[in-house]
């Protein structure tokens, strides 16, 4: 259980250790913004909602004071009549007199006349509920008694008040014409004369109650998502949008705990719907409107503001994808000039010009880096040149070697002649000395034309012959092409000396020494092939390192390892010996060398 989460978290930090500067940069980057966003995100809506709800709240605030200023306005049309026929026609009629009840009728019909679109009856009993007059309607129902319904009592009861009841069918009146009338009743107190007494009586005012439907349905509540209703003081509905649904049971309104609500917006939770309503009561009546907004289709679920939140987020991203780009750009472009500077550098180029460019930090490693450059150009060049007077020393050392041992067996050779009385041989080998010398010294020069190499081994083996007479004959072959290339000094010479005195001198005649100079395609190449005694695989391994040993009292294959060494030193570790040994069967020694004309030898000495 526990290799899982440790490989997946090895896989992620691998992933880490190998993703470049830039994507580590863009990752914190959008992580910070995409943080910041959330935090903003979460700030807007928290504003938004908050500024949403006080939205909401002020514009219902603003519909229903218009819809309680249409209504008060209503009403106080109706109570207008009202205070018309009683204070301008009850006031000033006497009903002991025989003409006052038709000219009640007459007012009662003229007010009714004037304001009939939105009156239903006109009506004025005495405080037993007898009618006085009515109009337009003027018979009551056998079945009615109006000294029982709730409007007359309200009004006897509450002298000083005006009272509204609730909306209901008119009932009272026989209509000709047989139609159902809903009304909102507007009773009140009145003081009848009748022969000079005054007598307490009952103004009745039926309303259409259309007039206060068409004043509530048109209203517009936030685009049909919110509605309006109205309750009076009791809690009991006088108009609801959805009135038939709830008088039939199949909805219902939280409208008993609205009419405890006070004038303002108060957030409540009804059937599990979290909902804003405000309240706004309408004065003389004690009825209350009640604005509904379920808050889930308050404005920050508009389209508008949808619109604008996808807007702004989209609006963030791409200002902060611009950001992101050029804070890693202006970070991320330095560091990688500056890596291609330094792989440069590691490639060996120290002439490279370190980039120096990006903010200060970068800059001040740029130019580190070049100072580190340059120090290192420096100290490998006092390396190279230690190097090359190293090589130089080892090189002189090798071939003073050389020298004194060449000079040592060639005078040995002399005086062998001379005590053998061989005196014209002795001035020829003398003569054939002084080339050899001549060569060899060429003027302290290390390279020489092969030409002149060519030339010195030649004198050598023609002491020698004449030392060794009859043990061997020798040849020199040299393509023309190749004379004028560069040789090393004294190279030949040491290899011929070997083949003489370790394969030439128990040889019984017939020995055979060929010297050939080639070019091939990977260089020059020079062969030293004889026909003596050869050697062991063995005593060849040993012949170039440090295990020669001496096969005869003069010669020594130190000369052959001197020469191997001198080469590398000079030439470099791909040239040098390379030797073929058999025994009794002779022993052939191929020199490789660089192809290198030797005036290009001459040119860079002149320029050193």
């Amino acid at each position: 259980m526990d290799k899982k989460p440790s490989g997946f978290k090895a896989r992620w930090k691998a992933r880490y250790h190998h993703a470049s500067i830039q994507l580590i940069l863009s990752i914190a980057f959008t992580a910070v913004a995409v943080i910041g966003m959330l935090f903003l995100g979460m700030a807007l809506l928290l504003r938004f909602s908050s500024s949403a709800n006080e939205m909401a709240a002020e514009a219902s605030q603003r519909v229903l004071a218009q819809v309680n200023w249409n209504l008060d306005s209503y009403l106080r049309n109706m109570m207008r009549v009202s205070d018309t026929v009683y204070y301008r026609v009850i006031k000033s009629a006497d009903l002991e007199q025989s003409d006052t009840a038709q000219e009640l009728r007459d007012a009662l019909k003229l007010l009714y006349a004037k304001d009939r679109d939105v009156l239903v009856s006109l009506a004025v009993f005495d405080g037993n509920g007898e009618l006085i007059s009515a109009t337009p309607l003027t018979e009551l129902k056998n079945s009615v008694t109006p000294s029982r319904e709730g409007w007359f009592t309200a009004a006897m009861e509450r002298i000083e008040n005006l009272h509204f009841s609730t909306p209901h069918v008119q009932h009272m009146f026989e209509d000709p014409d047989a139609r159902y009338h809903w009304v909102v009743s507007l009773s009140r107190h009145v003081e009848l004369t009748r022969g000079g007494v005054i007598q307490s009586g009952v103004l009745l005012v039926d309303m259409n109650f259309s007039g206060i439907e068409q004043i509530c349905k048109d209203v517009s509540f936030f685009d049909g998502q919110g509605y309006l209703y109205l309750i009076d003081g009791n809690g009991e509905i006088i108009y609801h949008p959805r009135q038939q649904l709830l008088y039939a049971g199949l909805q219902e309104e939280n409208n008993l705990t609205a009419a405890g609500y006070s004038d303002g917006t108060h957030t409540e939770i009804f059937h599990s719907q979290r909902r804003q309503v405000t309240v706004k009561t309408v004065g003389y009546t004690g009825w209350k409107l009640v604005g509904v907004t379920p808050e889930k289709e308050s404005y920050l679920n508009t389209l508008k503001t949808k619109l604008f939140m996808v807007f702004l987020i989209a609006l963030f991203l791409f200002m902060l994808m611009i950001i992101n780009a050029s804070i890693s750009s202006r970070i991320t472009i330095p560091i990688r000039e500056l890596e291609k500077s330094v792989n440069a550098l590691e490639n060996g180029n120290l002439d490279v010009e370190v980039y120096q460019g990006g903010s200060y930090e970068i800059r001040h490693l740029g130019r580190s880096i070049g100072d580190m450059a340059r120090q290192i150009k420096v100290l490998m060049q006092d390396i190279v040149a230690e190097h090359e007077s190293k090589r130089k020393s080892e090189f002189d050392t090798l071939q003073s070697q050389i020298n004194p041992h060449f000079l040592y067996n060639t005078l040995d050779i002399i005086v062998w002649m001379i005590e053998n009385e061989q005196k014209s041989e002795a001035v020829r080998v003398v003569t054939a000395l002084a080339r050899f010398f001549r060569i060899s010294l060429s003027k302290g020069k290390s390279i020489i034309p092969v030409r002149d190499e060519l030339e010195h081994v030649r004198n050598y083996l023609m002491i020698q012959q004449m030392r060794f007479k009859n043990k061997f004959t020798y040849t020199i072959d040299a393509a023309p092409e190749v004379l004028g290339y560069a040789s090393l000094k004294l190279m030949l010479q040491p290899l011929v000396e070997n083949a003489i005195y370790h394969g030439m001198e128990f040889k019984d005649g017939d020995g055979i020494i060929e010297i050939k100079a080639e070019q091939k395609e990977d260089g020059l190449w020079f062969t030293v092939l004889d026909n003596g005694l050869g050697m062991t695989e063995e005593q060849v391994e040993n012949l170039l390192t440090d295990h020669a040993h001496v096969s005869s009292k003069r010669g020594s294959g130190i000369g052959v390892k001197n020469v191997n060494e001198r080469i590398r030193l000079y030439f470099g570790n791909e040239y040098g010996l390379f030797i073929e040994s058999e025994p009794d069967e002779g022993t052939t020694i191929r020199i490789h060398l660089p192809a290198v004309d030797y005036r290009e030898i001459q040119e860079k000495e002149k320029t050193v």
